[in-house]
């Protein structure tokens, strides 16, 4: 059975403490003992670690072996328009789960008025959500969650290719749109709308900076089913194409 895995500040002379609420849940919910093996991560490297004490709002590891980093794959960042928090959050954890390594979340024109300010105060509470979803999900490292940018900022991320989710009929399908060879760790940032989609101004300032439109079929999807539909199909094509025999 798959040990669960914790995230902890740092590792020292061999041990690492996990204070807060994740050593609270350890203590009270899982009722921990000394002995016990579990997962820990420094956000750099993996190991099997042995519990040595366990008390209230404190849990001390001892590491026993490093764990086998896994394989790196495509570095993809989402970049969304903000919407309505309750299924912003949901995407955040289903996209942690699938394995971004950023969040950098926008306001566009069409985002609901308010949503901008709100969200600097969301940010912790974003980056607990990706926190816990990692520790489920086994993750290595977690993914860097950032503070809401406006438009014209969001456009300049770096990446060697840069895709806009594009509700529009004449947009190509998202895998015509990918390169043939593809580099293992190719980073790929994916800019997703708002719930009510692009205006042509964003549209078209996207396309100057080098944004490719791409679409995800014939329906409107919602916001969050779009970013999260994206990024499973960036993940299985960059596997596939890597899995295939030279030829």
């Amino acid at each position: 059975m798959a040990r669960r895995r914790f995230f902890v500040p740092g590792i020292r002379r061999g041990t690492a403490e996990l204070t807060g609420p994740d050593a609270e849940h350890l203590v009270r919910v899982l009722r921990v003992e000394p002995g016990q093996l579990f997962e820990i991560s420094d956000n750099q490297n993996a190991y099997l670690a042995q519990i040595e004490t366990a008390r209230k709002s404190s849990v001390v590891f001892r590491i026993t072996e490093p764990l086998p980093p896994p394989e790196s794959g495509v570095q993809i960042t989402l970049l969304p328009a903000l919407f309505k928090f309750d299924s912003f959050e949901w995407m955040l954890e289903k996209a942690t789960e699938l394995g971004i390594v950023g969040l950098q979340p926008f306001e566009a024109v069409r985002s609901d008025r308010g949503l901008a300010r709100a969200a600097e105060k969301r940010v912790v509470r974003w980056r607990k959500i990706a926190l816990e979803a990692s520790q489920q999900s086994r993750r290595l490292h977690l993914p860097e969650v950032h503070s809401p940018i406006p438009f014209s900022q969001v456009l300049h991320r770096e990446a060697e290719l840069h895709l806009l989710l594009d509700e529009d009929a004449g947009a190509p399908p998202i895998l015509s749109v990918l390169p043939s060879k593809r580099s293992p760790q190719a980073r790929v940032a994916v800019l997703s709308g708002p719930e009510g989609g692009w205006i042509d101004e964003e549209r078209h300032a996207a396309h100057q900076a080098g944004w490719k439109s791409c679409s995800l079929g014939g329906t409107i999807l919602r916001a969050e089913t779009a970013a999260i539909s994206a990024f499973a199909i960036l993940r299985a094509a960059w596997s596939w194409s890597l899995s295939k025999p030279a030829d």
